[in-house]
């Protein structure tokens, strides 16, 4: 007859754990509507996470204003340096106009 092996697992109690774990992670209520809620889980499941990880993402891919602005002085001052293209303001303002109209679906004079 084989001989049996014997495990012993340690295992911490459940309040222990939570309180490693909310040490370093804070819980956050986010009220949206069901639908939005439901669209947020969906989205979660098809990507194979949980929907704290889905906004955990979502946010690390949205910049912000700020991102946005040093994005854009970085990107012009590459096309000055490499291109020898310069951008002037009214021309900045014209393509963003340009881009909001495309967007809209409204009919685009040439930049």
């Amino acid at each position: 007859m084989k001989e049996g092996v014997l495990v012993t697992a340690l295992l911490e109690p459940p309040q222990v754990v939570y309180r490693r774990y909310t040490a370093v992670m804070a819980d956050t209520t986010i009220k949206v509507d069901p639908s939005t809620r439901d669209r947020l889980m969906v989205l979660a499941r098809e990507r194979g996470m949980t929907m704290r990880d889905l906004l955990t993402e979502l946010a690390g891919a949205t910049p912000t204003q700020e991102e946005l602005r040093k994005r854009y002085e970085a990107t012009k001052a590459y096309c000055e340096t490499h291109f020898g293209v310069t951008l002037t303001d009214e021309e900045h303002d014209r393509a963003e106009q340009v881009w909001k109209d495309l967007e809209a679906g409204r009919p685009v004079d040439s930049l």
